[in-house]
């Protein structure tokens, strides 16, 4: 699988209405909550379906990248880390660590398919600059 797009051949799960509910979210930044758009959510659900139960979506922000700081995604079946923060809707896990949800707060985890390819991103708006392939950013 990439991890990347995400890429596997399962049916997508149905969605409800788009980002999360506060009780699911964590807050960030300024206590700002991060959000999955549907699309987001309809991939990590296909993505986890033909993974085994109890795997979730690691989203983190590492030191590195060609602008500064990046976004990591992982599949991890450890168990949320007491200060994690859990989204959870319609067959999608994600989780974030406080530390990475301190450069995420308000931002929106989107899926896109389009001519360039597949490919999670993530709507920061605290990024100052980003790369072109969407996984490296800058903060002010």
């Amino acid at each position: 699988m990439d991890q990347q797009t995400g890429d596997h051949h399962a049916s997508s799960q149905p969605t409800g209405d788009r980002g999360v509910t506060p009780q699911q979210t964590g807050p960030g930044e300024g206590g700002q909550q991060v959000t999955l758009s549907d699309r987001a959510v309809r991939r990590i659900a296909r993505i986890l379906s033909v993974e085994p139960v109890g795997t979730a979506l690691r989203v983190s922000v590492e030191g590195g990248g060609c602008s500064g700081f990046q976004y990591k995604y992982d599949l991890v079946r450890d168990a949320p880390a007491t200060d994690d923060v859990v989204l959870a809707r319609d067959g999608a896990t994600v989780l974030i660590d406080t530390m990475s949800l301190d450069y995420m707060g308000g931002s929106e985890i989107d899926f896109v398919d389009d001519l360039m390819g597949q490919s999670f991103q993530i709507r920061n708006p605290h990024a100052v600059a980003a790369c072109g392939c969407g996984t490296s950013f800058s903060v002010a």
